[in-house]
């Protein structure tokens, strides 16, 4: 008999700092950078964001994602045969996010690793986990999604400093004897490294390069618009379902404009995507799994219905994720 995957559970995690546009733009002000929540709200959709506290870490994120996942699963940490986080804002160098948050989380001996696919990261890290899923290697997985972006951003620079946010989201899978997850979709192409980047690393005790983000966001929009529609027809292709089977769209939540461009793409009207882009900004990997958890504790996604997933991020890497809830 076939072993499919299944989500049994969803959690979420925002840091209690939430700063609208205009607390940002007044902060900014101070350094002489000038935006607004007219400027911002325009360009991008987003109106607030959430910063990670000095003392907060990105496994500190994904350990209070992953203990609501585990409440609505309702089982324990020591029931999982294995734990991915996809994150590009890690505590440490080594060792990975996974491993703290296992430790936090009270449990040991699982597998447990990180995935950096920046934006993509949960896409990259649930196709993973549901392929050792199918495999017989694990039959309960946590998927994390966690980012502490407000670390690595430049606060002069206006362009990328008001798109982004720290958050994690967590899943947890199952094995089942009937499909959850009906397609994957993963893609990547290292020659538009440069259009999104963090291009400084530690060398000898000190930062070799530019420690911050670097976007070129034109280049970035004209991109993901194609990828995203491409990725969303090959899951569909593969589970041989249409547009119209579609329940709800969760994309990649970076840009309004992105969001509603791929919907349009795929024949989707506005009220059948889950936003969250508006209230998070740009959480990178976390933003997919806070949009679904959001969907899910509100009563927009209901059992039985069929969600696209989909990101695009830094590398450049994309992909989705066709499931049914």
């Amino acid at each position: 008999m076939r072993i499919y995957s299944r989500i049994l559970g969803t959690g979420s995690y925002l840091p209690e700092n939430r700063l609208t546009n205009a607390d940002l733009a007044d902060q900014l002000a101070q350094q002489g950078v000038e935006t607004s929540d007219d400027w911002i709200v325009e360009r991008t959709g987003i109106r607030a964001r959430h910063f990670a506290a000095d003392s907060q870490g990105c496994s500190d994120l994904a350990t209070e994602a992953a203990r609501k996942a585990l409440a609505a699963a309702g089982i324990s940490a020591d029931e999982l045969d294995l734990i991915i986080v996809g994150t590009s804002t890690p505590d440490m160098v080594f060792p990975s996010v996974a491993t703290m948050v296992q430790h936090k989380l009270g449990t040991a001996g699982c597998p447990a690793f990180d995935v950096q696919a920046v934006c993509s990261g949960f896409i990259y890290a649930l196709t993973i986990a549901d392929s050792m899923i199918q495999s017989g290697s694990a039959k309960r997985a946590l998927v994390i999604g966690s980012e502490v972006f407000s670390r690595i951003l430049d606060f002069k620079d206006r362009t990328t400093c008001v798109l982004f946010g720290d958050g994690a989201g967590a899943v947890v899978l199952e094995a089942a004897d009937q499909p959850g997850i009906l397609a994957t979709d993963l893609h990547a192409d290292g020659k538009y490294k440069d259009i999104l980047c963090v291009p400084g690393h530690v060398n000898r005790g000190g930062i070799l390069g530019d420690p911050v983000l670097k976007m070129d966001g034109q280049a970035v929009f004209k991109l993901a618009v194609g990828v995203l529609e491409e990725t969303a027809r090959a899951s569909l292709a593969k589970a041989n379902l249409t547009d119209a089977d579609i329940d709800w769209l969760i994309p990649h939540q970076a840009n309004i404009r992105i969001m509603q461009s791929t919907a349009k793409k795929l024949k989707m009207s506005a009220d059948k995507v889950v936003v969250t882009v508006d209230q998070h900004g740009n959480t990178s990997a976390a933003s997919i799994p806070l949009a679904l958890d959001t969907a899910v504790r509100d009563g927009r996604i209901q059992r039985g219905q069929t969600l696209m997933l989909e990101g695009v991020g830094g590398g450049f890497t994309w992909g989705s994720v066709l499931l049914r809830y």
